[in-house]
């Protein structure tokens, strides 16, 4: 399981970790737009403002980030041999938890108890 488990955080991993790269891309675009523009988008009928766009990209590279970070803790417990064990308890985690939540340190019971 821990060989898996591994190749799965590793595709993990470089998926949040492109997303990461193409937020920030289109972050430094929009970076570009709203410096280059005196227009106030905020009273624009048409489409989304520049600002709330900015929002959302940033809500979504913070969370790819986390995610990156997440991923690359689970991968140390790979190594660790502590994969799959609760943080908290010790015992293991079930499958599904870790097929739905595969960097998951905490079981379900503890994550309950734990508020994670």
């Amino acid at each position: 399981m821990t060989a898996d488990a591994r190749e799965r955080l590793l595709a993990l991993r470089a998926q949040a970790e492109a997303r990461v790269q193409a937020t920030a891309a289109t972050l430094g675009e929009l970076t570009h737009d709203r410096e280059s523009s005196n227009d106030d988008d905020e009273h624009d009928p048409e489409g989304v403002t520049l600002s709330s766009e900015w929002s959302r990209l940033t809500g979504l590279a913070e969370a790819a980030a986390s995610e990156v970070h997440q991923v690359d803790d689970a991968l140390t417990r790979v190594e660790a041999g502590t994969y799959g064990f609760c943080a908290n308890c010790g015992r293991p985690i079930p499958a599904g938890r870790l097929e739905a939540r595969p960097f998951a340190e905490y079981c379900v019971s503890c994550a309950e108890k734990l508020g994670r």
